[in-house]
């Protein structure tokens, strides 16, 4: 089936031309500009175009019509994914595989045909969604109970720098320019996601307070939320606001490109990525992304004790089990609470086969 893409679904049409497939599925790509017009950002729905328009192919070389397919149809497409080689190298997905989509990956492509077909079920097309969801309903008697979602969803700890590796990427980063230096600044003091960083404008920054405002349109939850910075960062950046009067003196955009093509262009989010894989490969620290300095600045604040949903409201979550995937503590201040914790009982257990206090045997030790 094809369409004209007229009306409504004028917002597809950019998408059907990177993704042919989608412009050869009416459907599709009616699903796709109901996202268009509901305002979602060109980064979700290129994801979204991208995991449908892969479904799309499978179904066409197996000769199958998507509006009617069925369970063992997706399943063909997560075979498909989890034994594809990946084009960056080998990717583990388990133990002995060695091979296929990282877990993470297959999770986002299966995102868009569970999308797509709610939006068929309630269009009144099919009764029911092929893909499901993983869900709970308590109570064993009544039939509830787990229901596992199509592919298991692994939860790996995010990767941070330890402190060598931390210090040999400041080594590296103390030679940028200054507008690389505050962004990473920023972006480590405020746990700044990408695109938070590279959409700040001139006017979200409150120099008087030290403060931020990431305003809730370039935010991963569309929650927006006034973050402070540190003095040295303060300084970075009344330095690069004096730089920047060199290229531009007029409001907006926080960050401008100084590249000869673009000179005074807003910044890409291609680009700061560009700038941060650079300073990783030359610091030797390769696993450092744009998104390290978030996870790094969310740990170091559990570490100095702060309370979950305190953490949870600077980071932007709407929820604290989100938060819960950014925190973790090193092995090393596991090791010290667990010998504080069993020094204590150990104590405990002592004074009470010798029937001395506590105090005492610590005394003694």
């Amino acid at each position: 089936m094809t369409t004209d893409l007229g009306g409504g679904l004028s917002g597809a049409i950019g998408f059907t031309v990177k993704w042919p497939v989608l412009g050869r599925h009416e459907r599709a790509a009616e699903w796709l500009g109901v996202w268009s017009d509901l305002g979602r950002v060109p980064r979700t729905l290129d994801a979204y175009a991208r995991g449908l328009s892969e479904y799309l192919l499978m179904c066409e070389r197996e000769q199958v019509d998507p509006v009617t397919a069925n369970r063992s149809h997706v399943a063909m497409f997560v075979r498909e994914l989890a034994s594809r080689p990946h084009r960056r190298g080998a990717n583990v997905v388990s133990i002995d595989s060695g091979a296929g989509l990282a877990n993470a990956t297959i999770q986002q492509r299966l995102v868009p045909v569970r999308l797509f077909y709610d939006f068929l079920m309630e269009e009144g097309v099919r009764e029911s969604n092929p893909v499901g969801r993983g869900r709970y309903t308590p109570g064993r008697r009544g039939g509830g109970g787990s229901s596992r979602g199509l592919v298991p969803r692994m939860v790996k700890l995010p990767w941070i720098p330890n402190e060598e590796q931390w210090r040999d990427l400041l080594a590296v980063a103390a030679g940028e320019p200054i507008r690389n230096r505050l962004m990473l600044a920023l972006a480590y003091d405020a746990a700044l996601r990408r695109e938070e960083l590279c959409s700040l404008r001139t006017d979200d920054l409150d120099p008087a307070h030290r403060t931020v405002r990431v305003r809730a349109e370039t935010t991963k939850t569309r929650r927006g939320r006034v973050v402070p910075y540190s003095a040295p960062t303060g300084v970075l950046l009344s330095a690069y606001l004096r730089h920047r009067a060199t290229l531009s003196r007029a409001r907006g955009p926080l960050f401008l490109s100084e590249s000869r093509r673009n000179r005074a262009e807003p910044l890409t989010l291609w680009t700061w990525s560009k700038v941060v894989r650079r300073i990783a490969v030359a610091a030797g620290v390769p696993r450092f992304s744009t998104h390290t300095t978030r996870h790094l600045c969310l740990t170091d604040l559990a570490r100095m004790g702060w309370e979950l949903h305190t953490i949870a409201s600077f980071a932007g979550h709407r929820h604290t089990d989100s938060t819960l995937t950014y925190i973790h503590l090193s092995g090393r201040d596991l090791a010290d609470k667990l010998s504080r914790g069993m020094q204590h009982i150990h104590a405990w257990r002592i004074a009470a086969l010798t029937g001395t206090s506590s105090a005492a045997v610590e005394s003694a030790r």
